[in-house]
């Protein structure tokens, strides 16, 4: 196996056992639980010895960290990348397909298809989406390329500091002014923004685009909330029934963004139009 990070162990102030002191040194590895893991995997070596949790560390020992050898799937399915850098990526997640999982072809085994490796000495192994969409939703996607990176999304996504907007096209006449949805979902809390676009019609059908930004993140918040207020999202079959089939699938999309970069702190903003099924509804007269 390859060497991923080399310590040496400077004088100590106090005697410390492996598992704690191994969390202090490595950059991919920040963690107790990730240097117990690296441990038990016989991914750390001291004085080229395998390494032990209850190990003593000593002055001028030679700490090494091994590159695990993954087995990584790899989904050829093209994605378009918005953004990448060392640290991070942004796609435009295609529909039909979950986000992760125990499948074979999902977002996260296509990711390193599509990107390129870090660089960075806390990559990860593979890229990871720092969220998740569902299966029958399309667009913007946040991911990470390093484990700093990961971890600060996650913190962020956490603490709402990351605002997203979604499109989608419901049925009913949406009303013009700002609403609030705050129903529960399984007996928690949750809260949804959501503004009219544009009024539709359709067959002497009442349709609307709208813009709906979810101020909590539960699961099919947004497909519940519309659903349950009488505006059900074309194509939703889970959560109500439109009167209206599409064999387009489901009318929403990821189209906004705002976040801080993990590493360098710029605000960064995406946006991207909604999928050209939408256009099927919006120009027609």
């Amino acid at each position: 196996m390859k060497i991923k990070e080399t310590h040496i162990v400077p004088k100590l102030s106090e005697t410390i056992r492996l598992q704690e002191y191994a969390a202090t040194i490595f950059a991919s590895l920040t963690t107790r639980s990730a240097i117990k893991k690296a441990i038990k995997k016989q991914l750390i070596l001291v004085d080229s010895k395998i390494g032990q949790t209850g190990d003593w560390v000593l002055e001028g020992q030679k700490i090494e960290l091994l590159q695990a050898e993954i087995q990584q799937k790899s989904f050829n399915l093209k994605l378009e990348v918005l953004f990448e850098d060392e640290y991070i990526a942004v796609i435009n997640k295609p529909t039909g397909y979950p986000t992760s999982g125990n499948y074979f072809k999902t977002i996260q085994n296509a990711l390193t298809y599509n990107l390129s490796p870090s660089k960075v000495i806390d990559r990860l192994d593979v890229p990871q989406p720092a969220h998740r969409l569902d299966n029958p939703t399309s667009g913007i996607l946040l991911c990470a390329k390093t484990n700093k990176a990961l971890i600060e999304l996650n913190r962020q996504f956490q603490k709402k500091e990351i605002q997203k907007t979604y499109t989608a096209i419901v049925e009913g006449a949406f009303p013009d002014d700002q609403q609030i949805f705050e129903d529960k979902i399984e007996e928690r809390q949750a809260k949804t923004s959501v503004k009219l676009l544009k009024k539709l019609s359709y067959k002497n059908s009442n349709l609307s685009l709208v813009a709906a930004t979810p101020i909590t993140g539960r699961t099919h918040q947004i497909r519940i909330h519309l659903a349950k207020n009488g505006f059900p999202i074309l194509g939703e079959k889970q959560y109500g029934f439109p009167e209206i089939s599409t064999s387009k699938g489901l009318f929403l999309a990821s189209t906004a963004v705002v976040f801080k970069h993990p590493i360098h702190s710029e605000i960064q903003e995406f946006k991207i139009k909604f999928p050209k099924k939408f256009y099927r509804f919006i120009e027609k007269r």
